[in-house]
């Protein structure tokens, strides 16, 4: 996913573009895990220093795409919305959002960033 985002090399980027375009279908999509958008979001600030912008958009044209099944859809939304109102990080608002999928009643934390967020309880 990430040589199809970034195209960045001569010999994987197309690899990836002709498998995600060309292979991948809605009837047989492919699958992306909450643990792959975090680590996609994670390189893309790190490596590639794109900015929260940037990446929100990234992780938005994944969700968009209708050849994709990204695990926890709605979850990983919210947290791309976080990311680009600049409420919080992608991970912290990832993992708050699956704590509310799985019924929890708060995220505890000793991040003072973190706790801006919906769900986040400071301790």
């Amino acid at each position: 996913m990430l040589r199809y985002l970034a195209q960045d090399d001569a010999i994987q980027s197309p690899l990836a573009t002709k498998t995600i375009e060309k292979g991948l279908t809605e009837r047989d999509p492919g699958f992306v895990s909450v643990v792959t958008m975090a680590e996609i979001v994670w390189v893309l600030d790190r490596v590639y220093g794109l900015t929260d912008r940037q990446i929100a958009d990234a992780v938005e044209r994944i969700l968009q795409a209708d050849t994709l099944l990204v695990q926890n859809e709605q979850e990983v939304f919210t947290a791309m919305i976080a990311l680009r109102k600049g409420t919080g990080q992608f991970a912290d608002a990832l993992i708050g959002a699956l704590n509310q999928w799985a019924g929890c009643k708060h995220t505890l934390t000793f991040d003072k960033r973190a706790a801006r967020l919906s769900g986040f309880k400071l301790l």
